[in-house]
C-alpha cells in the first residue's frame, strides 16, 4: 500500500513539474505586458524583476542585447532601456527562485509590485468559505435523496428525484446561476445583487451573501451524490450477502443500516474528499457573475488584464488542487474500504 502511494505522489509531482513547466512557456511566448504607473513606478517594478533575474538594464539601446520590453526616462539616471531575459535561462532562474525563494514573480496589473502568490492567498480564503459551506450543504441532502431512491426503487418518488436529477445535471451553470440571480436577487430583492463588502456590509447582509453561491454550488454535486449513492445501493441490495442477512434474522432496516450502507458508501466516500479539494479551485463563472473576490474571478482578471505572473500562480494552483484531488481519490479507497489492497502483488 505505501509503495502505491508513494508511487502516486511520485507521478502527480512529475505530472504537477511538466503542466507548470509547460505553462510557464506558453505563457512567456505571449507579448510582455507593461505594468502600470509612470516612469519611477514601471522602473521601480523592473527593478524587482531584474533582482529575480527575468530582466536587465543597459544605458543604451543595443539590438543585439535581446528583445527590449520598455524605454524609461529618468531625472537621475537618464533613459534606461530594460531587456528580457532569455525564456530559456528565465525558467532555470524560475525553478531557482520558487525552490529557494519560493518566489513566483510580482503583479503589473491587478496590484502592481506586489508578490503575485501572496495575492492569490489572499483571495483563496473567501473561496474557501463558500466551498465549505457548499459542501457541508450538498454531502447530507445528496446522500438522503440517494438513499431515499433507492429504498423507493421504480416507485413514483424514485422516478421524481432521478428526473430531477436529470433535468438539474443537463441545465449549464451560468444558466442556473443567472436564474437563481434574477429570481432571488433582481426580481425579489431577497438577497443582495453582488457579493456584500466585508467592511461595509452588515453581518445579515454578509450571511446572505453566502446563500446563492452555496446553493448553486450545491447543485451539481447533490446530483452527482445523490445518482451515485442510489446506484450503489441499489446494487448491493440485490447482492446475495444481503439476502443472507436477511435469512439470518435481521430485518429490511438493520440489514440496510448494517451492511448494505456501508458497502454502498465505500465508491461515495472518496469523492466526497476529492470534491472537497477540487472545489477549492472555486468557480469562474460564479464568482465573475456575482462579484466573489475569490481565485475564479482572479483568473478572469488576470486574463483580460494580462497579468501573466498572477495568472501563471492561479494556474499552477487549479493543477496542483486536481492532482492532489485525484491522488487522494486513489489513496482513500484502500484506507476506506482494508479489503481493497492497492498495488498488492497477484
Amino acid at each position: 500500500m505505501w509503495k502505491y502511494v508513494l508511487k502516486r505522489i511520485g507521478l502527480a509531482f512529475v505530472t504537477s513539474v511538466i503542466i507548470v513547466s509547460l505553462s510557464f512557456f506558453l505563457i512567456h511566448l505571449l507579448p510582455y505586458q507593461k505594468p502600470l504607473g509612470n516612469y519611477e513606478a514601471r522602473y521601480s517594478y523592473y527593478q524587482k524583476e531584474i533582482h529575480l533575474g527575468y530582466l536587465f538594464e543597459l544605458p543604451s539601446e543595443d539590438p543585439s542585447a535581446g528583445k527590449l520590453v520598455d524605454r524609461v526616462e529618468l531625472k537621475m539616471l537618464g533613459t534606461r532601456y530594460i531587456y528580457q531575459t532569455p525564456t530559456g535561462k528565465q525558467y532555470f532562474i524560475w525553478l531557482g527562485n520558487i525552490i529557494t525563494k519560493w518566489d513566483w514573480g510580482v503583479s503589473t496589473y491587478i496590484n502592481p509590485g506586489n508578490s503575485a502568490g501572496a495575492i492569490i492567498m489572499s483571495k483563496l480564503p473567501t473561496t474557501i468559505k463558500i466551498n465549505i459551506w457548499s459542501v457541508i450543504f450538498s454531502v447530507p441532502l445528496g446522500i438522503l435523496l440517494g438513499i431515499w431512491a433507492a429504498l423507493k426503487k421504480n416507485k413514483p418518488t424514485d422516478h421524481i428525484i432521478s428526473t430531477s436529477i436529470m433535468i438539474f445535471t443537463s441545465i449549464p451553470s451560468f444558466v442556473l446561476i443567472t436564474i437563481m440571480m434574477l429570481l432571488l436577487c433582481y426580481k425579489t430583492g431577497w438577497l443582495p445583487t453582488q457579493w456584500p463588502s466585508s467592511l461595509t456590509a452588515s453581518t445579515v447582509e454578509r450571511i446572505k451573501g453566502y446563500i446563492v453561491p452555496v446553493i448553486c454550488l450545491s447543485f451539481g454535486s447533490i446530483c452527482g451524490y445523490a445518482r451515485g449513492v442510489r446506484a450503489e445501493l441499489c446494487e448491493v441490495m440485490s447482492s446475495d450477502y444481503l439476502l443472507l442477512a436477511r435469512t439470518k434474522g435481521l430485518t429490511k432496516n438493520q440489514a440496510i443500516v448494517r451492511h448494505a450502507l456501508r458497502n454502498a458508501m465505500v465508491p461515495i466516500l472518496p469523492s466526497i474528499l476529492a470534491e472537497v479539494i477540487g472545489l477549492l479551485g472555486g468557480s469562474m463563472i460564479l464568482e465573475q457573475l456575482y462579484g466573489i473576490p475569490g481565485t475564479g474571478k482572479l483568473y478572469v482578471t488576470a486574463i483580460n488584464s494580462q497579468d501573466y505572473n498572477v495568472l501563471f500562480v492561479d494556474m499552477a494552483l487549479y493543477t496542483l488542487i486536481g492532482l492532489v484531488s485525484g491522488v487522494f481519490l486513489d489513496i482513500s479507497y484502500g484506507f476506506i474500504d482494508p479489503r481493497i489492497r492497492m498495488g498488492a502483488k497477484k
